[in-house]
């Protein structure tokens, strides 16, 4: 008879929910006011390509730093140092929106901040998943930490009135020195030792393509991706759109959107335990679809409403996958496993979505205004799209053996 996994202790709990809560705090103070900090500073030209900077660097930095982390150097210290670095590129490129730079610097400057913060979500999340003894029930409540830690960054610039100045920024790279000196503190997570040569391919990281190679581990990946696409529209667009309506303190309000996202991830592992992957992903889709559905309304109450639903989606697509990539992956590619999600996500997702969607923007524009109505049932349309390839597509046959690897085929 198997046992039930052990609980995990106080101590370790605290830790990893504390290391989600301050990372999470500072990617928010970072990536929600950088629309409205970069149209105050008369940057609207360079929008797009500052937002699909993340997508560049997520062709580069996640697979090569989980290959690391996989094979070379401890997790933490990469967390650690790729924290430092981060700082340094967000105290850069804050200040030369500040001083007004040449906007091409300006852009560059917020590339070498993506290059160096890629990396460290699906590094964080390898570091996370080592130490949970039963990932279906603990990761949900830890990751929820993240959102919370989110929300309180985006809280903090509001109450500093820092939703378009270079302030939030700045107030971003000190918590990234937070999230470097808290490594300190955390326990390492050795590197499996490497046998034999490793090559130039399984130094940058390409062997994960292996797993998809897998026929519904491609279809989760793929899904994933497609459905970055359309997600590229809302940090970008919402803010203004609020904006425009008349509400003020817009990264204050972006935060709706993460209150529903914690509640869905502390029911999350019941959910894992009572439904098929499948579904869940499916649901997460269909809260996706409505949610720019009520945008297109153009509304106060109904954006509103849009960006509480975000949570919902959010947590039901990109979290299961996480969880399902860590149930269903040899941990000796776990980073690996993270990284090509990110890849895919945050690299393909991210910019086909930030350059399409600002093109779909752009021939939504009207002399007195954007047609918002128009914009948002487009971008309702692309989820839906991606609702029937998830639907058709997904298999979710047989089990799994009891050693896992790359290729078995999952549950659910």
């Amino acid at each position: 008879m198997s046992q039930e996994p052990r609980a995990l202790p106080w101590v370790e709990y605290i830790e990893l929910t504390a290391l989600f809560l301050i990372q999470g705090a500072a990617m928010g103070m970072w990536m929600v006011p950088l629309s409205t900090v970069l149209d105050a500073h008369g940057l609207h030209a360079i929008k797009p390509y500052a937002f699909a900077s993340t997508a560049v660097a997520a062709f580069v930095s996640p697979l090569f730093f989980g290959a690391m982390a996989d094979r070379h150097a401890s997790p933490v210290r990469v967390l650690r140092w790729l924290s430092l670095a981060t700082a340094a590129a967000m105290a850069l490129a804050s200040t030369a929106i500040q001083l007004g730079w040449n906007p091409w610097l300006v852009l560059a400057l917020i590339q070498l901040h993506a290059l160096c913060s890629s990396p460290t979500w699906s590094i964080a999340s390898t570091i996370v998943f080592a130490r949970l003894r039963d990932a279906k029930r603990e990761f949900g409540p830890i990751r929820a930490m993240a959102t919370l830690g989110w929300m309180g960054g985006c809280w903090l610039v509001s109450a500093l009135n820092a939703d378009s100045s270079p302030r939030a920024g700045f107030n971003g790279a000190v918590t990234w020195v937070v999230v470097a000196g808290f490594t300190l503190l955390l326990p390492e997570v050795e590197a499996p030792k490497s046998t034999g040569k490793v090559t130039l391919r399984e130094r940058l990281g390409l062997d994960a393509l292996a797993l998809l190679k897998n026929h519904d581990h491609r279809v989760v990946f793929i899904t994933a991706a497609l459905f970055n696409i359309p997600l590229a529209a809302f940090y970008p667009y919402t803010p203004p759109h609020l904006k425009e309506l008349g509400l003020t303190h817009t990264t204050a309000w972006m935060t709706l959107g993460q209150v529903t996202e914690v509640l869905a991830m502390l029911f999350l592992a019941r959910l894992l335990t009572n439904w098929r992957l499948k579904w869940i992903l499916a649901v997460g889709l269909v809260c996706g679809v409505v949610r720019y559905a009520l945008c297109a309304l153009n509304g106060k109450a109904w954006i509103l409403l849009g960006v509480t639903l975000h949570g919902c989606s959010f947590t039901l697509v990109y979290i299961t996958a996480q969880i399902y990539l860590d149930d269903r992956i040899d941990p000796a590619w776990r980073a690996r496993a993270q990284a090509l999600m990110s890849l895919l996500t945050g690299g393909v997702g991210n910019l086909v979505g930030f350059l399409g969607v600002g093109w779909w923007f752009s021939i939504n524009a009207r002399p007195n205004g954007e047609n918002w109505p128009l914009f948002w049932t487009g971008i309702a349309a692309m989820v839906a799209a991606v609702l029937a390839y998830f639907l058709i597509a997904y298999h979710g046959r047989g089990k799994p053996p009891e050693g896992k690897n790359p290729d078995y085929s999952p549950t659910s």
